[in-house]
């Protein structure tokens, strides 16, 4: 029996920071958690709760790192080495103070406000703590930062970052492409290449800009192909290159993203990535979710309504861009090492320069061009709270994106 039990194991309840602090409260050390002889009385700040001031000093209520809640203690300001976490803090702390028409710092907070800074200064550790686990998990050279300065909503619940579709049950994602033999694949293109073997023409130009239109298919290279990682013809499966930021919307929006750098017209920017799942099974679940108040359902039906892909609780960072009727952003029907046609990867182009700091936006019920019979669309079921479970009985939904042509209503 004892030797059953040297292989069996069970996830630990308790989070590294309260294993941190309870080794630091112990005397204990652990390299595992960084607690060492070295640094076992070393103190960081883990973030400031309160403010006071007299003649002499300001004084701040300093949440330590490692340690309990119940130990923070009063500090001058004159002892503390973390110029960011003061500064943040007297951000919040102004912004507060606006929203109720105070115009300067009082010697002492009220609990009202100093309970409001500890639950934001909370909310901003767990969002730092989700965007280094965010950016553990990514496997793409595009960094992911996360931001909320509009309210104390923390990172959402029950959502699993994933790089990659993942197959669903009773689903087989055959790897079937056939590699071409170009030597130089935008130049010289043996049988027009892998696009040519589908015949097709190739969607990309020598900067990686698609220059097809929108509802026709792009065929990369593939595993199978002889031309290298830097083929012109292989841009989706690289993954996202640049630098994006989940943030909390002013309006009422929930998360949205933007990006952090310049992007030119026609380029990759993301994949709408999830559950591959049946479409018998997405309509169970369309049912569900609607109940719930919101859905991430995206028909794959290039060329038939089989499979969905649901980013509901799966997904990257597609599952937290918002709808808009003027998007920046428009989806293209990708096959790389797979070219079953009813699995297609959907990828996000602009559609437009996008300035850096801009919010990045695609049409939840996207047109494509009527002399085009290939198309994909968002599944009607993506929705807000408020709508009947039936998805053929849809109320009208307000649409708050904004734009100079907004519908102003999603359905």
């Amino acid at each position: 029996m004892a030797e059953d039990l040297k292989v069996c194991s069970v996830p630990c309840k308790v989070s590294w920071m309260e294993l941190e602090t309870l080794c630091r409260s112990e005397r204990l050390h652990c390299e595992e958690l960084g607690v060492n002889r070295a640094n076992i009385n070393n103190f960081e700040v883990d973030f400031l709760c309160d403010y006071k001031k007299t003649k002499e000093d300001e004084f701040y209520l300093v949440k330590w790192r490692g340690f309990l809640e119940s130990e923070c203690t009063w500090e001058p300001r004159r002892n503390l080495k973390c110029p960011k976490l003061i500064k943040q803090f007297h951000i919040d702390l102004d912004q507060e103070l606006r929203r109720y028409k105070k115009r300067c710092t009082p010697k002492k907070l009220d609990k009202q406000m100093s309970s409001f800074l500890l639950q934001k200064a909370k909310v901003r550790l767990r969002l730092q703590q989700w965007e280094a686990h965010l950016n553990y998990t990514r496997n793409h050279p595009g960094r992911i930062f996360v931001v909320n300065d509009v309210d104390l909503e923390g990172p959402p619940r029950n959502f699993t970052y994933i790089n990659n579709y993942k197959v669903g049950s009773g689903i087989v994602l055959d790897e079937m492409a056939v590699g071409c033999e170009c030597k130089d694949c935008f130049k010289e293109p043996i049988s027009g290449c892998c696009p040519g073997a589908s015949l097709h023409r190739m969607a990309y130009n020598d900067k990686g800009q698609v220059r097809i239109r929108p509802g026709q298919p792009v065929y990369e290279c593939n595993a199978q192909c002889r031309c290298g990682p830097d083929c012109p013809n292989r841009v989706v499966q690289k993954g996202i290159q640049l630098d994006l930021c989940i943030f909390r919307t002013e309006n009422d929006r929930g998360w949205g993203v933007r990006t952090l750098h310049h992007i030119r017209k026609n380029t990759f920017v993301m994949e709408y990535v999830g559950e591959i799942i049946t479409s018998d099974e997405a309509e169970r679940r369309g049912h569900v979710y609607d109940r719930q108040g919101s859905t991430y359902l995206f028909d794959l039906d290039y060329v038939e309504d089989v499979y969905t892909v649901d980013a509901a609780h799966l997904g990257n960072i597609s599952h937290f861009v918002n709808h808009s009727c003027n998007p920046n952003l428009q989806v293209f029907n990708v096959f790389i090492n797979n070219i079953d046609e009813r699995l297609p990867r959907i990828a996000l182009f602009s559609t437009r320069a996008i300035r850096a700091g801009e919010e990045l936006t695609f049409d939840y019920k996207m047109q494509i061009d009527p002399m085009d019979t290939e198309s994909t669309k968002m599944d009607s079921s993506f929705s807000f709270a408020g709508l009947p479970s039936s998805p053929k009985k849809r109320v009208r939904v307000e649409c708050r994106c904004g734009s100079d042509s907004c519908r102003k209503y999603l359905f």
